[in-house]
């Protein structure tokens, strides 16, 4: 079952690409009058939500070490087997093998999975979340669309939707000189991986012949045999090339 290994990547291919929608967000401080005096490109890291609020409620006077904010983080929540998605087993994907026409690279039906991340904006101010979460929502009614190029030696893509399934509001600040302000709204996403197994080859058939017979007559045999050759249709560089030429030749045989 597993004596060949393969990784393609696929969960690192589509954290990549979830991560890099949320990579260039920005966060302008305005004074009173609406004047820009900063604009801060707000950080990005793959990490639990737990992790990011411990590192930020530990206590330290050092201001130059403390976390900043506002930041952003996201992490894979779920992993389940979409049984609505699944792919025909009798589904392949071939390619002919890079030098050497004559071979193909073979590939099965992919097992799909869907797959939540969950996305949190921190911030220390009401505002600065705001700008943060007004530059996402509008990308996603509800959802957006990307390109995953699932088995990039293959020449497999897939247009995979990204749908925003909800978003909610977390303020527990409650006032106290110690504890830091962390105003963090978290978005809940959902989408679809694509996991194939390893690449297989095969030897590309160039020549098969079919015989039928049918005995109309007791005296007579009839034969009808369809042949179908790729050796006449030279691609140029040693191999061959579809459309194969098709015969179909008809024998009468004496019993």
């Amino acid at each position: 079952m597993f004596d060949n290994w393969w990784y393609h990547e696929s969960t690192r291919r589509m954290v990549s690409v979830f991560g890099s929608m949320f990579n260039d967000l920005e966060v302008h401080k305005r004074d009173s009058a609406g004047k820009v005096l900063q604009k801060i490109k707000v950080p990005l890291s793959y990490a639990p939500r737990q992790k990011v609020i411990a590192r930020l409620t530990e206590q330290t006077r050092d201001p130059n070490v403390a976390m900043k904010l506002p930041r952003i983080s996201f992490e894979i929540t779920s992993m389940d087997y979409d049984a609505n998605a699944r792919v025909s087993k009798h589904k392949s994907y071939t390619k002919v093998v890079v030098g050497d026409t004559l071979q193909r690279h073979e590939l099965g039906a992919p097992a799909v999975y869907k797959v939540g991340f969950e996305l949190n904006i921190l911030a220390s101010t009401q505002d600065e979340g705001l700008q943060l979460l007004e530059q996402i929502l509008p990308m996603f009614q509800p959802e957006y669309t990307v390109t995953i190029k699932d088995i990039p030696d293959m020449d497999i893509s897939t247009d995979t939707p990204i749908v925003l399934e909800s978003v909610t509001l977390n303020d527990d600040y409650e006032g106290d000189l110690v504890t830091r302000r962390a105003i963090i709204y978290t978005l809940q996403f959902g989408t679809r991986i694509r996991y194939y197994r390893g690449l297989g080859k095969s030897k590309q058939i160039l020549h098969t012949e079919v015989d039928y017979s049918e005995n109309v007559d007791p005296t007579t045999h009839k034969f009808e045999r369809q042949a179908i050759d790729g050796t006449t249709t030279s691609d140029g560089a040693g191999g061959y090339k579809e459309p194969y030429t098709e015969t179909i030749n008809f024998f009468d045989t004496d019993v």
